[in-house]
């Protein structure tokens, strides 16, 4: 992970945060135990506070950013998933965001919910707590059952296990060929 301050204000990170190399903090960011953050991740808390709680996972290549006046929150174990973007929102604890959703300035997402692949909620709306989500313009399509909140659960639980399979069974490889080529630059 590569961590910068900006401006004189640094991320903080709690020590058990598992993160790729290639994921990038920058600025007013704090991120609590236990949270995992996958490969190509980006979280820039450079105009706005960005807050992540204890256990959740913020998959490859979401992007997380604040706006003045618009800090970015997520709760304490929410999934959000691949390719998701989320700018100067709120997500309620236990949430699940789907792949590729958009969530935009203002928008604030009850507890055990879940947001569908490639839904955009617009600037603006609160969804109530244990909402399905989907579409583009966003609409709550129904509340979720408890059955549906459990799946969400284990959702986060599932990440914060994968994590820790991460910590002890990935090694870097190199391949065969490559162990002493010196760095190309140009073209």
């Amino acid at each position: 992970m590569k961590a910068y301050s900006f401006h004189g204000v640094g991320p903080r990170i709690h020590p058990s945060v598992y993160a790729f190399d290639d994921v990038v903090v920058i600025g007013d960011v704090e991120i609590e135990a236990d949270v995992s953050l996958w490969p190509g991740v980006t979280i820039r808390g450079d105009k706005g506070t960005v807050r992540i709680g204890s256990g959740s996972n913020i998959q490859d290549h979401a992007m997380l950013h604040s706006d003045p006046g618009h800090p970015l929150a997520v709760g304490r174990d929410v999934t959000v998933a691949h390719g998701a973007l989320l700018h100067g929102c709120s997500v309620g604890a236990g949430s699940v965001i789907g792949i590729g959703a958009v969530l935009l300035n203002g928008v604030s997402v009850g507890a055990s919910s879940r947001v569908s692949a490639g839904a955009v909620l617009s600037v603006g709306p609160q969804y109530p707590d244990r909402s399905l989500i989907a579409g583009a313009p966003a609409s709550v399509l129904m509340t979720l059952s408890g059955s549906d909140v459990a799946v969400l659960d284990e959702t986060a639980a599932e990440y914060r296990a994968l994590a820790e399979q991460y910590r002890t069974g990935l090694r870097r490889i190199v391949p065969a060929g490559r162990e002493h080529s010196e760095p190309r630059t140009g073209l």
